[in-house]
C-alpha cells in the first residue's frame, strides 16, 4: 500500500490558543458587560472543548452565572440537531461555540433548536474561521481568521479537555 504524504503547517500553537481564547473571553465579557447570566452551547466534539475553555477563562473576569450546554448534530446531516441538556433558553445570553467556521453550515444548523426558545441573544465563537463562507453566518468573535484554498483542511487537535494546536492540511 503507498503512503501518501499529508504535509501539516502549524497555524495555532498550544499556547497560542490559550492567548486566543483569553482574548476571546475579554471580548465576550465586554459585549455582554451588563447581562446577568450567559449560557455556552459547545458544539458536541471540539466545540465542547473549546466551549468549557472559555468557560474557565470568563469565570477569571466576570462573576455572573455561566452554564454550559451541548448541540448534539450529525455534520452530514444537521437538520437533525438537538439541545442535549433540558434547560430554559427563553432570555438568555447565548454563545455557540466551534473550533472551525468553514462554509457556516454547522454554526447555522446549530441555531436551529436554539430558535423554539425566545433567547435574548445568540452569538458565535470559532477558534479559527475559514474565507468559504457558503451560508450567512458570520462569527461574532474569532481566534484566528485565515485564508485557504477549498482543498486544504484545518484541524483543531485535542488531546483529552486540552486543545493542542491548529494545523492546515
Amino acid at each position: 500500500m503507498e503512503s501518501i504524504n499529508v504535509s501539516k503547517n502549524c497555524i495555532l500553537s498550544a499556547d497560542a490558543v490559550k492567548r486566543k481564547l483569553r482574548r476571546m473571553a475579554f471580548q465576550i465579557a465586554e459585549a455582554n458587560a451588563d447581562e446577568e447570566s450567559i449560557i455556552i452551547a459547545g458544539i458536541a466534539g471540539n466545540g465542547t472543548v473549546l466551549a468549557q475553555k472559555i468557560i474557565n477563562e470568563l469565570k477569571q473576569i466576570v462573576n455572573i452565572p455561566i452554564d454550559l450546554i451541548t448541540i448534539q448534530l450529525s455534520k452530514k446531516n444537521p437538520v437533525d440537531a438537538v439541545i442535549q441538556d433540558q434547560i430554559d433558553l427563553t432570555g438568555k445570553i447565548i454563545i455557540v461555540v466551534d473550533d472551525v467556521a468553514n462554509t457556516g453550515r454547522t454554526l447555522l444548523y446549530a441555531l436551529h433548536p436554539l430558535l423554539k426558545f425566545l433567547p435574548k441573544k445568540i452569538q458565535t465563537l470559532v477558534l479559527v474561521e475559514r474565507s468559504h463562507k457558503l451560508f450567512a453566518v458570520q462569527p461574532d468573535y474569532v481566534g484566528l481568521s485565515i485564508a485557504t484554498t477549498l482543498q486544504e483542511h484545518i484541524v483543531v487537535e485535542t488531546d483529552g479537555d486540552e486543545i493542542t494546536g491548529a494545523w492546515l492540511e
